[in-house]
């Protein structure tokens, strides 16, 4: 029978493990890959980073969990991806055959595209839970001794949505500490305008997050080319509308986090012809490889177009919504391949996000993700605080019981007052 390899256990490849697991037979293996051997709730990242949560409560070890749904687990990095001889070829030296091959990395994060940025560097990131405690080191030393604080993304970026968060969240935690007085706090970001997110704005999301950031004495630099970054100094150049330079700016800081542009991982875009240049895989409307057909994709490591050119390079995010859907469609495609049946479920990509700013939160809705659009929404409140909080306990709920009911179709719809998808439409 046929043995099913995911490549990646988070948002994507633990659900699709779980999904596939109750859709198909028994008789075909299933087996995870991972070069951790924990999962990690990246969402909560930004809330770890300020001392919010512990490490404890939003990752925990693959293995058993996996386990106990007859799925097999290993904690081993891929090295080299053998697409014409269906094949693995693990860090230890051994090889891993596969029938089908489901590829839910996530990306490669490029930090070396500006020089002295993220953790290596003079910036932090919350892109992973090892980067968010150490951003948490890094700001409770930083408390001792409050200075500027710069937050944003640099060129390239797609993910912005947990660059606001993380801006609301510090300043909700510094005031909550009596020490917001003490620290000037930018914004810094590629994107053209604040609230387009990659994504060319969602409803009122300029003139709302604009008022956000007014209100909570936040300044912003729009069309930011980062072009360097040095011990409390970051060096920007401001561009234009036409994409010319507009002003140089040479930014002191006490604590910066900035997310980078992503890449796809080295053993994804090595494969000659499955990858874009950036890495990112490149698939049909049924989630699965343009070229190698028995190899599909979900997540961050597809590759989509950005939704508009900007002055500064951008990219269009994946969200959760988007994820969920995809997963959901390549188990319902493979299903039907080893039925002998063709390929006939796609992804619906549209963009559903909760934003939590600390003691209220944003939500956006845009059907579909790519403009124009049907649905054009975006709203602010302290329920879309508490909507992800629930969220996070409903996702880790699932992951660790093995449950395979869509979270978003059954929980954040509800929680937006929406009943289905189609009637907002």
């Amino acid at each position: 029978m046929a043995h099913i390899v995911i490549l990646g256990a988070g948002i994507g490849g633990m659900p699709a493990a779980y999904e596939l697991r109750e859709k198909v037979d028994k008789s075909h293996r299933i087996t995870v890959v991972n070069a951790l051997d924990y999962f990690q709730f990246v969402p909560s990242n930004p809330w770890l980073a300020v001392g919010w949560r512990e490490r404890e409560g939003i990752s925990f070890p693959i293995r058993p969990y996996l386990e106990k749904k007859g799925i097999d687990f290993v904690a081993q990095r891929v090295m080299r991806i053998d697409a014409e001889g269906n094949g693995l070829e693990l860090a230890d030296g051994s090889r891993l055959a596969y029938d089908y091959l489901v590829i839910t990395t996530g990306p490669k994060l490029s930090f070396d595209e500006v020089e002295g940025a993220g953790p290596a560097g003079h910036t932090h990131s919350i892109c992973t839970i090892d980067h968010a405690e150490q951003a948490r080191a890094d700001y409770l030393r930083f408390l001792e001794e409050p200075g500027p604080v710069i937050i944003g993304a640099l060129p390239g970026a797609s993910c912005f949505g947990p660059a606001y968060e993380f801006s609301f969240i510090v300043n909700t935690d510094l005031r909550r500490r009596k020490r917001r007085h003490k620290v000037p706090m930018t914004f810094v970001t590629s994107e053209p305008y604040i609230g387009h997110m990659g994504l060319g704005g969602v409803g009122d999301s300029k003139s709302m997050l604009e008022s956000e950031f007014r209100n909570n004495d936040i300044k912003w630099i729009c069309n930011a080319k980062v072009t360097k970054i040095e011990a409390g100094v970051m060096h920007v150049s401001e561009m234009d509308e036409a994409g010319q330079l507009k002003k140089e700016h040479q930014l002191p800081f006490r604590f910066s986090m900035m997310l980078p542009a992503f890449k796809g991982v080295d053993a994804v875009a090595g494969v000659e012809g499955l990858c874009n240049p950036r890495g990112f895989v490149q698939i049909d409307e049924f989630q699965r490889s343009k070229k190698f057909r028995n190899i599909f994709s979900a997540g961050v490591c597809v590759a989509i177009p950005p939704v508009e050119t900007t002055p500064v390079p951008t990219g269009a995010p994946k969200t959760g919504y988007m994820i969920e859907t995809m997963v959901t469609a390549i188990v319902h495609n493979i299903a039907a391949e080893l039925a002998g049946q063709p390929a006939d479920t796609k992804g619906s990509w549209n963009a559903i996000c909760l934003a939590d700013m600390g003691d209220t939160g944003a939500a956006f809705v845009a059907l579909p993700q790519i403009p124009p659009r049907n649905v054009n929404w975006f709203k602010k409140g302290k329920w879309v605080h508490l909507a992800k909080i629930a969220y996070e306990k409903y996702f880790l709920y699932k992951m660790k019981t093995g449950s395979s009911e869509p979270i978003y179709e059954k929980y954040v719809l509800k929680m937006l007052g929406i009943k289905r998808l189609e009637d907002k439409a």
